[in-house]
């Protein structure tokens, strides 16, 4: 009885089923991991059950790490279950039976580092062009396979060439990987199924073992865990899951939500019991929440309440610009400090990592100590770290430290052993190590390869010093980033991470714009000042309390009593990649919600009007998401329109209208991205549903292209122009009466 003291009835419930399947369903802040931990608990205790005869799973060291203190310290000692992740109760299955696979028990786990490095061997083996297909595209897309349990031989190419090269491919990385007796990540639950599957007596002897399986954020299983799950289940089908749909935002890690929506189908006769009080947040955040989530189609339907108290109304702002927002969380967080609150109680989320640079610079400037969840400081990610390089060497040429980051970044063949031979040349010479390779480069000092190999790094250093004193600093760093093939590198890696640093990128460029609108100076010394001071003032707030700073993605499980959302507009949160995929965009709306669910006490939206992307402005409409939340739930102020005048809030959001932008005339710093992430534009347009002719935002497929979105309009008549943003090819300028486009 003590056990269920502090359970409300449907928590009860859970705890006290006894055999056959049972799916709970724990809304935000519902308690499901003390449920978890009760159930288990129960079994040992009142239902007699051996510990080693359960299992529960989860998704991280941590969770697992948590979950196994509250279970001991219940039971006050002696055996516990197996409570651990996927992978690491994978392993320790391998580790006693992959004999029957062919492997050692002694095998290697390989790191990504290491799965890395074999499989560009494989790609130099095969003949393949590292440029055009880099090891990490490969990594990314087996990884992907694995996790929906595909093999090499069930690739369907469709006639791509990347998928057919990817088949070779990963059917010689599996030969090398059993050759040196490894496996990787991905192999840890993919062979663990196989296992299973062709090894009948094994499988039985693992469905004795472990008679009671618990999942944890089953909403997160994708396909190979859950065959997993459903092998080791049996008919015995004492499993037990707890997830919520409405929280299922990995889909772009191999997620599969059908695993959760489908469970009573999968599992005739199963116990359903839904956890829907909360005890985190206040009704009024609970209630916007939930309308937002509500719009998704197919989830299973529930209502979260709450005994707490109402709390105050949400606050939305639509500001000028991000420096505004930033500008006014940073206010924010001034008045909770007057009020007696706390840096501890602050979190501020975004949906995109490099949106963190805006409030970085803010925070810094009015002396809030920050720190980061999930992810680096801005100045300190390496692809930033990296593009500095060139910069300190061009503004000081004698900075060896720099001059050794670059020299072989992005990788032009040029090695350690050739740069300490330089350098030796150097010191004899008592000239810096660039002069030297000036020298090297012209001489007969090295052999052939390597000197024309430096010097073409010399070559390409000689013409960024051109144009430091002809353009500007944005300017400059672009022609950096692409010239010396770094974004080209990124954007065929083809891997999330990739586009990530890519949008870093952009956010530096938008960096170097605003300082030179902001100061009026077009120094390099000056920017890199600027930044050195940053990174000072950042390494010396560690230790003290501090705001966070994270994703949305990253604020999964996690909850603060104030909770800043920034950046809630059309393109940017939902993405742009969801406009036109319906399951994409409805993970961006349980994203929404998995953000506002995080606050217990204050919860703030805010956009801005005008955004700084790619060198140009970009007007977004305020999200979808604010426009589903009761307007009386709302603390809101709107703000003079960018251009006309008129108001730009909620009301002018709706069905049948959008805000679309269009790039300006003059130089496009957008360009060096052109064939990676979709870029912005920035006229404002407000395009009705049916319309005539071509227009802004127009859905058209192409003859060779496929299908595409209207992105700008240049000229009338016989020679009016069309730019479409292509799926499969980025941007095509076409002349519109030869283009052949037809409306989808």
């Amino acid at each position: 009885m003590n056990l269920l003291h502090n359970l409300n009835p449907p928590q009860r419930e859970a705890v006290l089923h006894g055999e056959g399947p049972l799916l709970i369903l724990a809304g935000a802040g519902s308690g499901k991991t003390r449920v978890i931990v009760h159930r288990i608990v129960h079994l040992v205790r009142e239902l007699g059950v051996p510990p080693w005869q359960i299992l529960a799973v989860t998704f991280t060291n941590k969770a697992a790490g948590e979950m196994r203190e509250r279970v001991e310290r219940l039971l006050g000692g002696g055996e516990l279950p197996l409570i651990a992740t996927f992978h690491s109760a994978c392993a320790r299955i391998l580790r006693r039976e992959i004999h029957h696979l062919g492997y050692q028990r002694n095998f290697t786990i390989y790191d990504d580092k290491d799965a890395e490095r074999l499989l560009k061997e494989i790609v130099a083996e095969q003949g393949l062009d590292e440029k055009r297909f880099p090891a990490k595209s490969f990594a990314a897309a087996i990884d992907d396979c694995k996790n929906a349990g595909r093999l090499p031989e069930e690739l369907a190419t469709g006639g791509d060439l990347f998928r057919e090269k990817l088949g070779r491919v990963y059917a010689a990385y599996q030969e090398r990987l059993q050759k040196c007796n490894a496996l990787d990540f991905g192999d840890l639950v993919m062979l663990t199924v196989r296992l299973f599957e062709t090894a009948p007596e094994v499988l039985a002897r693992y469905r004795e073992k472990f008679r009671w399986i618990l999942v944890d954020e089953y909403q997160d299983t994708n396909p190979i865990q859950y065959r997993l799950i459903r092998l080791l289940a049996g008919e015995r089908r004492n499993l037990c899951v707890v997830g919520d749909d409405d929280q299922s935002i990995y889909r772009w890690r191999g997620a599969d939500i059908r695993n959760i929506l489908d469970f009573e189908k999968d599992f005739p006769g199963v116990r359903v019991v839904k956890l829907e009080q909360n005890y985190r947040s206040t009704r009024t955040i609970l209630t916007a929440a939930g309308a937002v989530v509500a719009k998704n189609r197919g989830r299973k339907a529930k209502t979260l309440w709450t005994e707490n108290p109402g709390g105050e109304n949400i606050t939305y702002r639509r500001l000028a610009d991000e420096r505004e927002e930033a500008g006014f969380v940073c206010r924010e967080i001034a008045r909770h400090l007057r009020g007696g609150g706390t840096l501890a109680d602050v979190a501020v989320f975004y949906r995109t990592n490099a949106q963190s640079r805006v409030v970085e610079d803010a925070m810094v400037a009015d002396g809030i100590p920050y720190h980061m969840v999930g992810g680096m400081r801005f100045y300190e990610r390496l692809e930033i770290k990296d593009v500095l390089g060139y910069l300190k060497v061009l503004d000081n040429p004698a900075d060896e430290v720099a001059l050794r980051r670059i020299i072989n970044t992005p990788p032009r063949g040029i090695g350690h052993a050739t740069v300490d031979k330089v350098a030796e040349l150097a010191g004899r010479r008592g000239i810096p190590l660039l002069e030297a390779l000036r020298e090297a480069a012209g001489g007969a000092f090295l052999a052939a390869g390597p000197r024309g190999r430096i010097a073409g790094f010399v070559e390409i250093m000689e013409s960024f010093r051109r144009l430091v004193d002809t353009v500007s600093l944005a300017e400059l760093v672009a022609r950096v980033i692409e010239e010396t093939g770094y974004a080209t590198r990124l954007r065929e890696e083809r891997s999330d991470e990739a586009d990530d640093r890519l949008a870093n990128l952009q956010e530096l460029l938008a960096a170097l714009e605003e300082f030179e609108r902001v100061s009026g100076e077009r120094s390099l010394s000056a920017f890199l000042e600027q930044v050195a001071l940053i990174s000072d003032l950042e390494r010396g707030e560690k230790g003290g309390a501090s705001a966070t700073l994270m994703t949305l993605h990253s604020a999964k499980g996690l909850e603060f009593p104030v909770v800043f959302m920034i950046g809630v507009e059309e393109r940017l949160f939902p993405h742009v990649r969801a406009l036109d995929d319906p399951l994409q965009m409805e993970e961006e709306r349980r994203l929404c919600y998995v953000g506002m669910t995080r606050a217990r006490d204050r919860l703030f939206l805010s956009n801005a009007r005008r955004r700084r992307i790619f060198g140009q402005d970009q007007y977004n409409s305020p999200s979808r998401f604010i426009a589903d939340i009761p307007r009386e739930l709302l603390d809101q102020e709107e703000e003079r329109g960018p251009a006309s005048g008129t108001q730009v809030g909620l009301k002018e959001w709706g069905p049948g209208k959008s805000l679309t932008a269009v790039e300006p005339a003059g130089h496009n710093l957008a360009s060096v991205f052109a064939s990676g992430s979709e870029p912005d534009f920035n006229e404002v347009q407000v395009v009705p549903e049916e319309q005539e002719g071509v227009f802004i935002g127009m859905r058209v497929r192409h003859g060779k292209f496929g299908a595409g979105t209207v992105r700008k309009i240049e000229g009338r008549g016989d020679e009016q122009k069309v730019i479409v943003w292509f799926n499969t090819v980025g941007p095509k300028k076409l002349l519109l009466r030869f283009a052949g486009l037809e409306r989808i």
